[in-house]
């Protein structure tokens, strides 16, 4: 069996720049026009605010000054038009963050759309042994918290800390404009809130790290208890399964309690410091106006310019966890889609073809039948092989790690139309076998031939297209019971779909269903009995129709009655087809053309049921119950 899952993403980013630049490639793809616009709005809105605070300055000096204790309708019509004119300004910045907020907000959920699509697109390329390998909940894990933190930096994040970046360096200049002796301040105080942040921020950047590692372990044990509630409760394991999920929560706890703390105290600290900020300026300001240096109207511009720019400032900051969460989540993402795809470089298709005398052609009438399509590159021929099923094993060796040998120097083969059956302890390396017919991995060493052709030159769709499979683990998917079968063959009319049901035997048990072939199934078929799942399956795999058939404990699930019922039908679909059958049951295999019996990743006998017998073997005892299959 394949080895041990393990759990956990990276431990943090490898770099930050490249992923910053990939998230960024997919925020503006098309939309550059757009995010020009989102420039302008945010210049606009930081504009508005600078703008609207500089108006202050001549608003009490040339109008509230004059007009204290002598109020003049020249200065009062002045004042109200000054009045007007700050209030459409900031009219304008409000609007102008209105827009570009909603902009951002629909590049972001769009950009969010296609990073789910690369993402699930490169999930389905990936090989078995990459799902193995991984925790369903650690995957999970990718499409929601991981792509939640890149929603926060796309919508919010990226623009904030840009219309801050610009806010400040304006207000900074215009505070150079009004006074040099108060800018000299605000510095001071600026190099003291830049050196908390760093030391706060980057504690917290640390443990919003582990804390996503965390989250990805707490998702994936909650995914897997929620599999495998039944057998908790069937082998009492709850108080086990609570202990460990106490454990994990806890380590969940403890690193998202430290986050946050560092967090949120940067915050108030660094709003404290804004008020400081405020009242040194205000203080200084007044010994400067009353020394004649400054005007009242520009101390109090001045005090305005002091929040706008240290409330940027603090908005930066706490913009750094968002942005670090978002960039550890990004990074395991990524991670992802660059693994490596399932390998195929085979080259030879499964085409429709008929015969034209003496050669075969390619045809799209489905009267036609199957055949191997390989092209030769010696001399740019392609030559049609039909196909019958004929599969070989050559001296296979196999391990899933690397390290522990699954298989080993596994020779055999299956003429077209024979039933090849598997038996052996559990271990024995039954189903392996019939993993890598399929290509669901590659042999290191050895050969298999499907119809004389390595499976290596196939193309793995067309190579899994000419089989159809029914596994001991059924797994129907959310949707009607018509969809489940034709899941098999997508092209498959209704018609044939009730065909291949009546041929599983399925066909009585599903009329009598609340609506028939409609009634829709939910849960992977919790509605349903494992056997009725069990036979559905089997009428999928019926309804495809292939040349070859692998059955691996198909009817382990059927109690005997309706498993009488099933090979009956079985035996029709298995007519004219090779088949290769796993079974503990060894009733089932008797009729088999060849048996293999293995044991520890060999094949120790061949023959059939009662070449077998006779030689009175490891089947033998098996058969007899000297020996119990499990």
């Amino acid at each position: 069996m394949p080895p041990g899952r393990r759990m956990g993403p990276p431990a943090k980013p490898k770099n930050v720049k490249a992923t910053f630049g990939r998230i960024l490639k997919y925020l503006v793809g098309q939309n550059k026009l757009l995010l020009v616009l989102v420039l302008v709005l945010v210049l606009a809105s930081s504009a508005a605010q600078v703008v609207g605070a500089s108006l202050l300055k001549p608003v009490i000096d040339n109008y509230i000054e004059p007009l204290i204790g002598n109020p003049t309708s020249d200065k009062m019509a002045g004042f109200a038009s000054m009045l007007v004119l700050m209030g459409c300004i900031y009219v304008m910045g409000a609007l102008s963050t209105y827009v570009y907020q909603r902009i951002m907000l629909s590049l972001s959920t769009k950009a969010l759309l296609n990073i789910r699509l690369d993402l699930f697109n490169k999930m389905e390329s990936l090989p078995l042994k990459y799902f193995d390998t991984h925790t369903h909940g650690e995957i999970m894990s990718r499409y929601t918290n991981d792509t939640d933190t890149i929603r926060e930096l796309l919508s919010n994040s990226i623009v904030s800390t840009i219309s801050s970046l610009i806010t400040v360096i304006s207000v900074f200049v215009m505070m150079l404009t009004y006074s040099w002796h108060l800018t000299l301040v605000v510095i001071g105080m600026l190099i003291i809130m830049m050196f908390i942040t760093k030391k706060v921020g980057g504690n917290s950047a640390k443990f919003f790290i582990k804390q996503q590692k965390d989250l990805g372990a707490v998702n994936g044990y909650i995914e897997e208890m929620i599999e495998g509630q039944k057998v908790v409760k069937v082998f009492c394991h709850e108080d086990k399964a609570k202990e460990e999920f106490a454990a994990l929560n806890g380590a969940l706890c403890h690193s998202a309690t430290n986050a946050h703390t560092f967090a949120n105290i940067l915050g108030p600290i660094m709003n404290n410091l804004s008020h400081a900020l405020y009242a040194i300026t205000a203080m200084v300001g007044c010994v400067l106006t009353i020394a004649g240096t400054l005007s009242l109207g520009a101390v109090v511009s001045f005090l305005q310019f002091t929040k706008q720019f240290s409330m940027p400032v603090s908005q930066m900051s706490q913009q750094i966890n968002a942005i670090l969460t978002a960039l550890a989540g990004a990074e395991r993402i990524f991670a992802v889609i660059d693994e490596e795809p399932e390998v195929d470089d085979g080259y030879v298709t499964l085409v429709k073809v008929k015969s034209n005398g003496n050669e075969y052609v390619e045809t799209t009438d489905k009267s036609g039948i199957w055949a191997w399509k390989h092209p030769h590159s010696a001399d740019g021929t392609v030559s049609y092989v039909p196909v019958e099923g004929k599969v070989e094993f050559d001296n296979v060796v196999f391990s899933y790690d690397g390290e522990k040998t699954v298989l080993n120097g596994i020779t055999l083969w299956a003429n077209a139309g024979q039933k090849i059956a598997f038996v052996g302890l559990t271990g024995a390396g039954k189903t392996t076998i019939t993993n890598l017919i399929n290509r669901f991995y590659d042999v290191p060493d050895g050969k298999i031939r499907y119809d004389g052709i390595n499976i290596n030159k196939i193309k793995k769709d067309d190579l899994r297209r000419s089989m159809s499979m029914v596994l001991q683990d059924t797994h129907l998917f959310t949707g009607s019971v018509m969809d489940n079968i034709r899941y098999g063959r997508l092209d498959a009319t209704d018609e044939e779909c009730i065909a291949a049901a009546r041929l599983a035997n399925a066909d009585s048990f599903i009329r009598h269903l609340p609506e028939g072939y409609n009634t829709m199934l939910v849960a992977d078929g919790t509605n349903l009995s494992q056997g009725q799942r069990q036979l559905i399956a089997i009428a999928r795999a019926a309804v495809a129709d292939p040349p070859v058939l692998i059955l691996d404990e198909a009817t382990s699930s059927i109690d005997t009655r309706t498993e009488a019922l099933v090979e009956k039908g079985m035996d029709s679909l298995m007519e004219g087809r090779t088949v290769f059958v796993i079974a503990h049951r060894l009733s089932t295999v008797r009729n088999s053309d060849a048996i293999m019996v293995l044991e520890k990743g060999e094949i120790i006998e061949r023959g059939n049921h009662a070449e077998l017998i006779a030689q009175k073997g490891k089947y033998y005892q098996l058969y007899t119950g000297m020996f119990e299959l499990s």
